[in-house]
């Protein structure tokens, strides 16, 4: 299994969706598997909020021999998207026009600026053609941009626990973890730390729109009924706060969350419905049944209105962030998707 981190640099001025300017951007990206000869192979996936180009460090599992997405056949694409922290241009980048950092002028962006920018590299690297688009969440937003923007591109695309707009649900989340984020007192300096202290509670607040009530309840209970602090979901939430720090900045998160909340498919278009029935893909859409911030019924309208989706939906008690999580069942939902041809299909 090959895997090779990479860099596309892109030295023109790039237009925004809103208007602004970035004077050209890098994109970093992770390879896996080799290329075939025809290049009809290709599997493209779209990370998640915190994600990186590495799928094989929160995605593994999916990629593996017993996989249908095998690397030993499939190549195998991920980027980091623009605004990330991982290798791409973001906010902690240098800013060519003032030798310093973005920081808090690193302008805002939306799902559509960053499929632009993903479709530049596509081009850059001649693929005519993307046998699988995969992506979750923020991702899976992504995805249907880029499966709505460049409807020929795409042979399969597989969305997972995503949406067409964002709901008020999940824009009054974001901002709850972004009021998190401007309480701390740092968030307003130019330094790399900046609203460190406020991003680990908001990953705490996001924490409870990922998982669910059952998944809690299962992993976080006490063991004794006579505890009367430091409960285990206390200790819990502090803990994926002070995780998320050590890999991740405030600004990124900030960024992307305001990027989920823009996302709408019928921006500029006659509605969001005929956004969705210009997709000529093959179409499997996956639902988790206790995700409540990307609940089912979002999934089951992307089924109703993308041309001929199949939609399927699955049992977990870890709510949104099951599809991190149940790789056994994805695998298999996947595998069924492609039957009875999948490796005519992706070889």
């Amino acid at each position: 299994m090959q895997k090779t981190d990479h860099t596309f640099h892109y030295h023109q001025p790039f237009e925004l969706e809103s208007g602004k300017t970035l004077p050209g951007f890098q994109l970093r990206y992770t390879t896996l598997g080799r290329l075939n000869a025809s290049r009809s192979n290709i599997v493209w996936v779209c990370h998640a909020l915190t994600g990186s180009s590495d799928v094989t460090s929160w995605w593994s599992t999916l990629f593996t021999e017993d996989s249908p997405f095998n690397p030993n056949d499939h190549f195998i694409i991920c980027v980091n998207m623009p605004g990330g922290c991982y290798g791409s241009t973001g906010p902690l980048s240098i800013n060519p026009e003032t030798g310093k950092p973005y920081f808090h002028s690193f302008p805002a962006l939306t799902n559509r600026d960053i499929v632009r920018a993903f479709d530049l590299l596509r081009e850059h690297l001649g693929f005519e053609k993307v046998n699988t688009l995969i992506g979750a969440s923020l991702g899976g937003q992504q995805l249907l941009e880029w499966a709505v923007s460049k409807p020929e591109v795409f042979g399969h695309i597989i969305a997972i626990a995503t949406n067409a707009f964002h709901s008020p649900w999940g824009i009054a989340f974001n901002e709850a973890q972004r009021l998190a984020i401007e309480a701390d007192p740092t968030w307003k300096e130019n330094d790399e730390r900046a609203g460190l202290n406020g991003m680990k509670a908001a990953r705490a607040i996001g924490m409870l729109s990922y998982r669910h009530y059952t998944g809690f309840a299962q992993s976080q209970s006490e063991r004794s009924t006579e505890v009367t602090e430091d409960f285990r979901a206390a200790t819990y939430q502090r803990y994926q706060g002070e995780k998320l720090a050590k890999r991740f900045n405030a600004y990124t998160y900030w960024l992307l969350s305001k990027m989920m909340d823009s996302h709408n498919l019928g921006r500029g278009k006659e509605s969001v419905e005929e956004a969705l029935r210009s997709i000529r893909a093959k179409v499997l859409v996956i639902s988790i049944d206790t995700d409540i911030l990307f609940p089912p019924e979002e999934q089951q309208f992307l089924a109703k209105h993308i041309p001929d989706a199949t939609l399927k939906t699955l049992s977990s008690a870890y709510g949104h962030d099951g599809f991190l999580v149940e790789f056994e069942t994805f695998k298999k939902i996947i595998k069924e998707f492609y039957q009875p041809t999948l490796r005519n299909v992706l070889v």
